[in-house]
């Protein structure tokens, strides 16, 4: 989410105010990360071509240091590169209508870093170089962490960075650096700590001020270029003009308030000593705190801005199965109706938005985020097995559908998100006038979609449109009828669907953010598989099984696993995230398809993740592996944020895996990892709804379910049972009578397994013990209830 909550506080900085208790502001409690340095040198090496030339291409950005000629070289090669739209960005332009400016962005893999390529501040990646500048000339670093879908990052790009007198301030003062927070979420976590210790709140873009030595001694979010700019009393011109005066008339004072941020952010972070494993009684006072936070009016959680929160509302439909609790449960079929039917979803093309502003639903930031929708479809999928409403399963369909035709690559990876702006605007994408639909549709259609979706000249949104549904089918054929309209509103509706897809992709599209992340692929193979087993649907396996093959092909630099894949170059060691959310899919995949592979190549991950991530001494895991960039602090996450938390996935993990394989270590490392937390959980238990699900998983009685299929048989009958159910404490291993040794390698809880008397065979095992073979549905069902399950009718 992009955030603007401190633009409208910004108060006058002091030296008083910088170095006295700035430390002494209340701490959050989220975490930091660290990695492998990603510099991009700028030595003098020998260059080919005409030097000169390549220096006249671009002018010196405002009172820059003066750039080599080799580095201009590389830049101007660079730039002839890039795509077309990355020039077309630059807000300042010669008469030709190419960029003046260049900075060393240019030579990045990120698509945020080459929005800023052409600013006109020298900007530094985070590296060695930029931190040897700013000691070389003893300058304080001006630290600016953003995204490239986030609305509030280019606003102030446009606003601030690419105001010629901040250009000047930031070139002459200090050493600029530009971090995309997606590929280093090590960099974003540090500093995102400090600058809620510093200011109680956080959000993107994010601005720091930091010592030659990484540490902070300045934060906000959003800041204007100047004074009076949407209402502020200062602006990055007179904060950052008082800063710098502060680190050099006072130095010392101003090195000590820094010494003392960063000592409060190890504080904050450091490992807690390990206490007992929760109780099962967290579990149910974490769901009365989330049913006590729900709006019985338009569903959700908490007040406006809303965020669709998928852990919460798997973690509510754990507690209604564990105690049969019926308001936890319309806490979730609620919110999902109100999510589906609102503005925060895209009615014509499918998928979410990335949250609402308003309490309705209605008015969304419009990025689109590949790991709001992977989470949110399985979300989807888990509320169908437990209320059978085709409208649930039909939402995870669109959702699937959409993410196929707009953010699959030809690899079969895929992309990151979509932005909320295009032309400019945010919305404008998605936004429709009520002339459009009777321009584009036929009487009946344009009829259908005003009623359906509310539509009117006024308009919902700056006079203009955003589709919401506020009547219900029945109500449209209704109006249809009255209208002497003849025709099926469903009908209707969808062949209007196709028609306006059609027209808008003819408009200007948001930009898309075609970096592929290891973390977000795996939770969109978890999304595939996950649907692939729900729906019985063989073609999203396909979908799944090709990604969870090309990830692990594209993304494993010289054996080690990377985080970012951009344009043929994978980059960046991997993330605790990025191992969990891709071992979590790998056991999806495995479950859907029957590949022992799978779980072979789920096996390896682990084994890479328990020994360079897992903290011997305390128990969990650090979000950095021993071998990353040692940063200021090294934190092991247990709070959710947009995703689920990495400890969090990686406990469902490792309790998964002890299943699968009857190695009782996994279960043990899992208790390890819940005793690290149990002080956290106990204090804040709903900041960690993921954490809490894999901890419902440990305190159950876990089933291992087996269908070993006879030749010639697929079993459709009895695996229905499994997909129609919300069985959420459970491993399935689904495999053919020849497989089962080749399964039994892997996964031993298959061995000796069989399909008897010729027929396709269920073993329903619970702690060591399984109940008779069966190959009868009926018996199946009863004891899946034998065990506790709820089963529809």
């Amino acid at each position: 989410m992009c955030s603007g909550t401190a633009r409208n506080r910004l108060r006058k900085i002091t030296l008083s105010a910088l170095v006295l208790g700035i430390v002494l502001i209340a701490a959050c409690d989220p975490p930091p990360k660290s990695s492998d340095p990603k510099a991009t040198s700028s030595t003098d090496e020998p260059v080919s071509g005409n030097e000169s030339e390549a220096q006249n291409m671009y002018e010196l950005p405002p009172g820059a240091v003066a750039q080599s000629a080799a580095l201009r070289q590389r830049l101007a090669v660079a730039a002839e590169g890039h795509d077309a739209k990355v020039a077309a960005r630059a807000l300042h332009k010669d008469s030709a209508g190419k960029p003046l400016y260049i900075n060393r962005l240019a030579l990045e893999s990120s698509p945020y870093l080459l929005q800023h390529a052409h600013n006109p501040i020298d900007w530094f990646s985070w590296g060695d170089e930029a931190f040897a500048r700013a000691k070389e000339l003893d300058r304080p670093i001006f630290l600016s962490i953003g995204y490239s879908t986030c609305h509030w990052c280019h606003v102030m790009e446009e606003e601030s960075f690419e105001d010629l007198e901040v250009a000047r301030l930031l070139n002459e003062r200090y050493v600029a650096i530009k971090v995309d927070r997606e590929q280093r979420p090590d960099i974003d976590d540090v500093y995102m700590t400090a600058v809620q210790a510093m200011t109680g709140s956080g959000g993107w873009p994010m601005s720091i001020v930091l010592s030659p030595d990484k540490k902070p001694f300045f934060a906000a979010t959003y800041l204007p270029p100047r004074g009076g700019v949407r209402g502020s009393r200062n602006g990055l011109i007179e904060i950052l003009t008082q800063l710098e005066e502060a680190y050099h008339v006072d130095k010392r004072a101003t090195l000590e308030s820094a010494d003392r941020i960063a000592n409060h952010l190890a504080l904050v972070t450091a490992p807690a000593e390990p206490d007992s494993m929760p109780g099962v009684e967290l579990l149910h006072s974490a769901a009365l705190r989330y049913i006590r936070m729900y709006d019985p009016v338009y569903g959700g959680v908490g007040s406006a801005p809303k965020f669709p929160q998928p852990s919460i509302l798997r973690l509510l439909l754990r507690a209604n199965a564990r105690e049969a609790n019926p308001d936890a449960l319309q806490v979730v079929s609620e919110t999902l109706r109100h999510m589906a039917d609102g503005g925060i979803y895209d009615h014509v093309g499918g998928g979410f938005h990335r949250y609402s502003t308003d309490r309705e639903w209605l008015v969304p930031h419009f990025e689109k985020m590949l790991y709001d929708n992977a989470q949110l479809v399985v979300a989807y999928l888990e509320a169908y097995q437990v209320s059978g409403d085709p409208a649930l399963a039909d939402v995870a369909r669109d959702v699937l559908r959409y993410v196929e035709r707009e953010m699959l690559a030809e690899e079969g990876v895929f992309f990151s998100a979509t932005d909320a702006d295009s032309e400019g605007e945010e919305g404008t994408f998605f936004l429709w006038d009520e002339s459009q639909l009777d321009d584009l549709l036929e009487p009946a259609e344009a009829l259908a979609v005003k009623t359906r979706f509310g539509v009117t000249a006024a308009g919902n949104f700056e006079g203009r449109n955003i589709l919401h549904v506020v009547a219900p089918l029945d109500a449209v054929q209704s109006a249809l009828s009255d209208a002497g309209q003849s025709g099926d509103a469903a009908t209707l509706l969808q062949s209007a669907r196709t028609k306006l897809y059609d027209a808008r992709a003819l408009r200007i599209w948001p930009g898309l953010d075609d970096k592929v992340l290891t973390s977000w692929n795996g939770l969109m193979l978890s999304a595939f598989a996950r649907a692939a087993f729900v729906l019985n649907e063989p073609h999203y396996l396909d979908v799944a099984t090709r990604a969870a093959d090309q990830l692990l092909i594209v993304m494993t630099v010289d054996g080690k696993l990377q985080r970012s894949y951009w344009h043929d170059t994978a980059q960046i060691d991997a993330f605790l995230d990025d191992y969990a959310f891709l071992i979590a899919g790998l056991l999806d995949v495995y479950e859907a398809s029957s590949q022992p592979k799978v779980l072979s190549q789920a096996l390896a991950l682990q084994e890479t993740l328990d020994q360079q991530f897992w903290d011997d001494d305390h128990g969990a895991y650090f979000s950095t592996s021993n071998n990353h960039e040692v940063l200021l602090t090294r934190s092991k996450p247990s709070y959710d944020g947009a995703e689920p938390s990495g400890n969090a996935v990686a406990a469902m993990n490792l309790i998964r895996l002890a299943e699968f394989t009857s190695d009782f270590a996994y279960k043990e490392k899992a208790q390890a990892l819940f005793a690290t937390f149990d002080a956290d959980l106990r204090a804040r238990p709903t900041s960690s709804p993921a954490l809490l699900c894999a901890l419902d998983f440990a305190h159950a009685d876990a089933l291992e379910v087996v269908v070993v299929r006879a030749a010639g048989d697929d079993a459709k009958a009895l695996i229905d049972v499994l997909r129609e159910n919300f069985i959420p404490n459970a491993v399935f291993v689904l495999t053919d009578e020849a497989d089962v040794a080749a399964h039994a390698k892997v996964a031993p809880l298959v061995d000796e397994k069989r399909a008897l008397n010729g027929q396709s065979t269920v073993y329903v095992c619970q702690s060591g013990r399984c109940d008779a073979p069966t190959h009868d549905v009926a018996t199946l069902r009863t004891q899946l209830q034998g065990h506790g399950l709820r089963l529809r009718d």
